[in-house]
């Protein structure tokens, strides 16, 4: 058997104590080593809780030679810098998304990881979840006929002033943390197929970043997207496809629990049926993507990892932020 890729975490961000480092530690294709975090306490109780090594500096997990990957769960600002970093000391890396926040930046990276036989990996874990897969199939087989549009939402309720998704600098902003999930979708269901035909974001008060937007985008053989995203409304994780003869929806399409069976709502003329799918855990399906990737030293989704960042920039170039109406 192959020996379990062993990994090291470049910072303690809420998504990697509450579910990538479990995941890590639970895989049988995986190693937590250590994790490193600019407070040295927060790293020692880190280690603590999941058996590993702790660090001060990130440097010292990309100088350790007993660490193969890195896991880069960082603000989205710093992912380009850390991430080359990683990769120029020999790594392979899975980095939470945006991989970066520019089309060029993540060219660069993902030439770098090529050139050096390495895996470069974008955390975006629903696209390794099987409900997915069988929309997919229902569509292929023609169960709803011509597909004729995709709506997909992704939003969420304010966060707490300080949370960093508020902080420009640190690129914040409803487009890099919930605009990703919509734009992915697309692309996962309909292929690269796809161009922007307009957008708006918009500032909620008080707000130096974009805490809503929208997207229409035209899709291969005339399909309209029609995309949403927000950090400052109801929550929302869902999509729907149209076709000529009916229509699926999927509601908690983007982070459903590992225990939840996913319902995939079928509706035609005839009436509507639910198709109850078996539990999945995108979590695990996502380390053990990457413990595949490692093992071969390609990166998985390059193309569409490539693609998803053109669509984002041309999304935020086409946009005008407008603040919100004051109350």
């Amino acid at each position: 058997m192959t020996a379990p890729l062993r990994i090291g975490v470049l910072g303690c961000a809420e998504i990697a104590r509450r579910r990538m480092l479990p995941a890590f530690v639970a895989g049988e294709r995986t190693e937590l080593v250590a994790v490193a975090a600019r407070d040295l306490e927060r790293a020692e109780e880190t280690a603590r809780i999941f058996g590993c090594r702790a660090a001060r500096r990130y440097e010292d997990v990309l100088a350790d030679p007993d660490i193969e990957a890195v896991y880069v769960p960082l603000p989205a600002a710093l992912h380009e810098r850390w991430t080359e970093a990683a990769l120029r000391a020999g790594k392979h890396v899975l980095a939470e998304k945006p991989l970066t926040t520019a089309h060029r930046s993540t060219a660069g990276l993902l030439e770098l990881a090529r050139s050096r036989g390495l895996a470069l990996m974008e955390n975006v874990m629903f696209v390794h979840h099987g409900q997915h897969t069988a929309v997919r199939e229902l569509v292929d087989q023609g169960e709803i006929g011509e597909l004729c549009s995709l709506q997909a939402e992704f939003s969420v309720p304010a966060l707490p002033s300080g949370d960093i998704r508020y902080r420009p600098e640190l690129g914040g902003g409803a487009l890099w943390d919930t605009g990703v999930y919509p734009v992915r979708a697309a692309l996962h269901l309909l292929g690269p197929e796809l161009d922007v035909l307009g957008a708006h974001l918009t500032d909620g008060p008080g707000r130096t970043v974009d805490t809503g937007g929208a997207a229409l985008l035209g899709g291969p053989a005339g399909v309209t997207v029609q995309l949403a995203f927000g950090l400052d409304r109801g929550y929302r994780s869902r999509y729907e496809l149209t076709g000529s003869k009916g229509r699926i929806v999927v509601d908690r399409a983007f982070t459903p629990p590992a225990d939840h069976r996913p319902a995939i709502r079928l509706e035609r003329s005839g009436g509507a049926e639910e198709i109850t799918l078996e539990a999945h855990d995108q979590v695990a399906a996502t380390v053990a993507a990457f413990a595949d990737a490692a093992r071969t030293g390609a990166s998985p989704d390059e193309a569409t990892t490539l693609r998803q960042a053109a669509l984002l920039d041309d999304i935020r170039g086409r946009a005008r932020p407008r603040a919100h109406p004051a109350s």
